[in-house]
């Protein structure tokens, strides 16, 4: 098997954990984190420098999820790598748990960013960046900000001073699946084109498909290579990504498995993917 298909195997196995904690709890930020799989895919299956017996490690590679309500993909990435077993993902939001709805970094192995109210990540990751600047390491800081996240002005504040310090080692990855909370974020706060008002603000700028685990590969591997600028993936993406019924679904920020339909679909998205994880582990 090769590499691409492992981290489309792994996409597929975090998008299944993420429908099978949400159904258990019977609730959840279902939307968003399906849309950003083949994003925790990516990373955890090649690009990041750490270590999940070590989450500690000096010289780590660092993953701040700005947009806090994904926290199920990062937790399913997690417990895929080994952080974790995976059987604690069922426990996603239960009182003591170490998966609260939002990350923690002082309750969960390999969370080093406490996040969910919106906009506060990307200070957070444009300070950590600077850190591993300063201190002369050879670290990446992964900043994963959601669409409809960009409405808070502290975002640009802090792609404004990641652009002009040149945090090259701060790779802004914006997650375009055009829908926020309540409606398309065009109706709401129109982004306009994202890529044009990244490069505006100083960015080298990438737009690729974010349900492609060979584009955002790609991407990643090239802005690694820039040497004196700020970087940037838009990563073009849907809503309820992976599972045609979620993403028609047009209430699928947070959804409640409480109706014969979407149990009856979530089921049959289960039985999908369960067939395709299989499918692939076979060859």
């Amino acid at each position: 098997m090769n590499k691409n298909k492992n981290l489309k195997l792994l996409a597929a196995k975090i998008r299944l954990d993420i429908l099978e904690m949400l159904m258990h709890r019977g609730y959840g930020h279902l939307g968003g984190s399906m849309s950003v799989c083949e994003l925790f895919a990516v990373l955890y299956g090649k690009h990041l420098n750490v270590d999940p017996k070590n989450p500690g490690k000096e010289d780590r590679d660092m993953v701040v999820l700005s947009k806090g309500h994904a926290g199920p993909a990062w937790y399913s990435a997690l417990a895929e790598m080994g952080y974790f077993p995976k059987e604690v993902l069922l426990t996603l939001n239960d009182g003591g748990t170490i998966l609260p709805s939002h990350p923690d970094r002082n309750l969960t192995p390999g969370v080093d960013a406490t996040t969910g109210s919106l906009g506060q990540g990307t200070s957070i990751a444009a300070g950590i960046a600077t850190g591993q600047k300063y201190k002369g390491k050879n670290a990446y800081t992964y900043m994963i900000v959601g669409d409809g996240e960009l409405n808070e002005g502290q975002c640009w504040e802090a792609f404004m001073y990641i652009a002009q310090n040149k945090l090259n080692n701060c790779i802004v990855i914006i997650d375009d699946n055009k829908r926020q909370l309540d409606g398309y974020t065009k109706d709401i706060m129109n982004p306009f084109d994202l890529k044009v008002k990244m490069e505006s603000f100083g960015f080298k700028t990438l737009r690729v498909d974010g349900g492609d685990v060979d584009a955002i590969d790609e991407a990643i591997t090239e802005l690694k290579k820039v040497k004196d600028q700020a970087v940037c993936i838009v990563l073009d993406t849907i809503k309820g990504q992976g599972i045609k019924y979620f993403e028609d679904l047009f209430s699928n920020h947070s959804v409640k498995f409480n109706n014969d339909e979407i149990n009856a679909a979530s089921e049959k998205a289960v039985k999908e993917l369960k067939a395709f994880i299989a499918k692939e582990e076979a060859k």
